[in-house]
């Protein structure tokens, strides 16, 4: 099974928990009838009886949605496999051999570097977030 198709992989095992499931479902159920069978007044019968078809009921849902769950995840799995094997493969761009010339020296290529030399060149000036004196009114 190394080299099967995980599509039919993700079926088989929804097909193994469905049977699973239905079988707990069929236990559940019998062991609700054989409560109604030994209730002794009426209305216990009834809602064990009750118990048990809404037990299988909702356990059929339950494996019903879960065998159309792995159908889907299935199927996306095989389409984006059909997808992949169907893509191109990306053009690689092949680069241009640059000039060692052309290149910059690598400490004014490096953002540290220029904050570095910015902060010495504004070392002896003043803040802009200097107070300003207010100007004076004229008139008064």
């Amino acid at each position: 099974m190394a080299d099967a198709d995980l599509d039919a992989v993700i079926r088989q095992l929804a097909k193994q928990q469905n049977k699973t499931i239905l079988a707990a479902a069929k236990k559940r159920r019998d062991r609700f009838n054989g409560m109604a069978v030994k209730a002794k007044d009426k209305d216990a019968k009834e809602r064990f009886k009750m118990l048990a078809r809404e037990a299988f009921e909702q356990a059929g849902a339950a494996a019903r949605r879960l065998l159309l769950s792995a159908d889907n995840a299935a199927d996306s799995y095989a389409r984006a496999m059909r997808q992949a094997a169907a893509a191109e493969l990306p053009k690689k761009v092949e680069k241009k051999a640059e000039k060692p010339a052309d290149k910059a020296p690598a400490e004014a290529a490096s953002p540290k570097a220029s904050r570095a030399k910015a902060g010495k060149a504004n070392s002896g000036k003043s803040s802009s977030k200097a107070k300003k004196k207010p100007a004076k009114k004229a008139g008064s």
